[in-house]
């Protein structure tokens, strides 16, 4: 298994110390969070760690499925910015989220978000493919404004694009998905965090309701060689995760 944990776990400290805290761990990857307050990164303190990287594009303040034009086309080049960074360090995989409907889109003119949605992912997934960068787009939780919550329609629309996805284990469960309905060929890329499904909670793993041991053995099985990235609250639930990783699987 190549492991990760995420940047997501010390984003309120400098981007140096959390991933000093993930090195000093024996972590392989680390997947930065490329937004406020990191979303200025500087390439050489990268190169300083004995780490590879995966990158997290923006979801704060950005929404590819906007229905004003200038919201999403600049949204759309936020997401390039991080396919950039991942071109110029060598990650392995770019996640994306596909987007939010507000309430007033959300009763009017859904359809359109999903179009405008779908639009944006071609564009990001065809600009990601010109320059060699795996980018990915991830399924949501259950969350009021939140698209692409369903993972079949989300593993139907990428499959069309010929692009991948991120599976969010914990969005998964907390939209209600079965271990064995989680799988899919597209699938690139994975989050891993744990909930009781009543909440979107980034719990530890083993401190929540989800069969991970399941979920895992059934990538396994199916030579799932992407990365496991431990996407979590806090730095000592890394920890935590990481420990459990060692012990089962």
């Amino acid at each position: 298994m190549k492991i990760g944990a995420s940047t997501l776990a010390g984003i309120e400290y400098s981007l140096e110390s959390t991933l000093e805290f993930i090195e000093s761990l024996g972590i392989e990857y680390a997947e930065i969070v490329h937004q406020y307050p990191h979303d200025n990164v500087n390439i050489e303190s990268l190169e300083s760690f004995n780490l590879k990287y995966t990158i997290h594009a923006p979801f704060m303040d950005v929404n590819i499925a906007a229905l004003q034009k200038k919201s999403r086309m600049n949204s759309i080049e936020q997401i390039k910015s991080s396919i950039n960074l991942a071109n110029k360090i060598d990650a392995e995989a770019v996640v994306v989220h596909p987007g939010l409907t507000t309430f007033l889109a959300n009763k009017y003119f859904l359809d359109k978000v999903y179009e405008l949605a779908n639009e944006s992912i071609a564009k990001i997934g065809s600009y990601g493919r010109d320059l060699g960068v795996l980018t990915t787009i991830e399924n949501m939780p259950s969350f009021d404004g939140m698209i692409y919550q369903d993972i079949n329609d989300l593993d139907e629309l990428l499959t069309s694009l010929d692009m991948y996805m991120t599976l969010d284990i914990g969005h998964a469960n907390h939209v209600g998905y079965a271990p064995d309905g989680m799988i899919f060929d597209s699938i690139k890329h994975i989050h891993m965090h744990d909930n009781f499904g009543d909440d979107d909670a980034h719990l530890a793993f083993g401190e929540g309701s989800i069969d991970l041991n399941t979920i895992v053995n059934i990538l396994e099985e199916k030579k799932y060689d992407g990365i496991y990235i431990i996407e979590v609250n806090d730095r000592d639930s890394i920890k935590k995760s990481y420990e459990y990783i060692k012990k089962n699987f």
